[in-house]
């Protein structure tokens, strides 16, 4: 088995850095290993318009560590109250890579999402027109339907709805948990899926045996072993559908840990050598860079990034158990199992 790989410089293709002092602490640790990244919009007020994207998008440069190679790919927040045209001339001046759609509750700062998909179609039919990405967050929310099935149920009650009634919009589902998801995302054409660290690593009984467990807590939440076995199949496949979205969401400590915590792994740390591992063990590693560096700027029709990683195995990594913010400490996922691989510039 090879003792170092060397593979073109990946990107994150879900990634949340928060605003102001959050920002400023976690940004670092993204732009380590990536080179480019899709930003969720979900702050406080949401980013809604092409004129706070902007804004947004010169905040995260000015965050930027000196001397720091790293793209970050606007998105913009789908309201009922949209603007078509707005997210064309965002789209046709370069600035918004995508538009994400948050139905409304399904997450963290998700209040203002889509309550009426009806009320979207005008949106959603002038991104297909002009071929710009719609990213779901892929949950139903309503109460009747159990939180472990509410992927499943939103495929086939919304997701396969709108790609029906809008062709040629390009979808990317993201954050996939489930077996449901893959074999959807594996039967489609113009879809991509994203998959996270974490999901690839725990299942519901890691948050839940023995006591539960915050840092794990994440939305959609993990699921039964048989579809985290489902995703990582996929993700070490190679199938071109498949693609890195960490959804790195950092919270602090004192919002994790109490009586309603937040939802969100802070994985931006240690992704890459946490996928090492587990490529490593799926017999894989040839299929990481497609997985990390080649599938995701593929859909959104972006070339590979010319600069390269080198990861090398070796003693067990030590990550630092939480990178500290002037907003509180932020809690690095723990993959419950020592990791090799070490990065490094090539």
């Amino acid at each position: 088995m090879s003792q170092s790989l060397t593979i073109r410089r990946p990107d994150d293709w879900h990634l949340h850095l928060r605003d102001g002092a959050m920002l400023r602490a976690v940004l670092p640790e993204t732009t380590r290993h990536f080179a480019r990244a899709i930003i969720m919009p979900n702050l406080v007020p949401p980013v809604v318009t092409g004129a706070q994207a902007a804004a947004y998008r010169d905040r995260i440069l000015d965050a930027l560590p000196d001397v720091v190679d790293f793209t970050p790919l606007m998105t913009l927040y789908l309201t009922e109250d949209t603007d078509p045209e707005d997210v064309a001339a965002a789209h046709a001046s370069g600035l918004v890579s995508a538009v994400k759609l948050y139905p409304a509750g399904a997450t963290t700062n998700s209040a203002s999402g889509v309550k009426d998909f009806d009320k979207v179609r005008g949106v959603l039919e002038r991104m297909a027109e002009i071929g710009l990405p719609l990213c779901l967050h892929g949950e139903v929310t309503d109460p009747e339907i159990d939180i472990f099935d509410r992927e499943a149920v939103f495929i086939d009650r919304v997701l396969d709805p709108i790609r029906r009634a809008t062709p040629g919009l390009r979808t990317v589902m993201e954050h996939i948990t489930t077996r449901d998801g893959v074999d959807y995302a594996r039967s489609q054409d113009d879809l991509g899926a994203t998959i996270t660290t974490h999901h690839l690593v725990i299942n519901r009984n890691h948050l839940l045996v023995g006591g539960i467990r915050p840092h794990y807590y994440c939305l959609p939440v993990a699921k039964r072993e048989e579809h985290r076995l489902a995703l990582r199949a996929a993700a070490t496949s190679g199938d071109a559908r498949f693609f890195l979205g960490t959804d790195s969401a950092p919270h602090t400590d004192a919002n994790k840990e109490s009586a309603c915590g937040c939802a969100g792994c802070f994985t931006a740390t240690n992704t890459m050598s946490i996928l090492a591992h587990i490529f490593e063990e799926e017999d894989a590693l040839d299929r990481l860079e497609a997985f990390t560096s080649l599938n995701g700027p593929g859909f959104y029709g972006l070339p590979p990034n010319e600069t390269l990683i080198r990861l090398t195995k070796g003693d067990a990594v030590v990550f630092p158990d939480r990178i500290n913010t002037e907003a509180g400490p932020v809690t690095v996922f723990d993959p419950g199992m020592p990791v090799h691989w070490h990065v490094s510039t090539a």
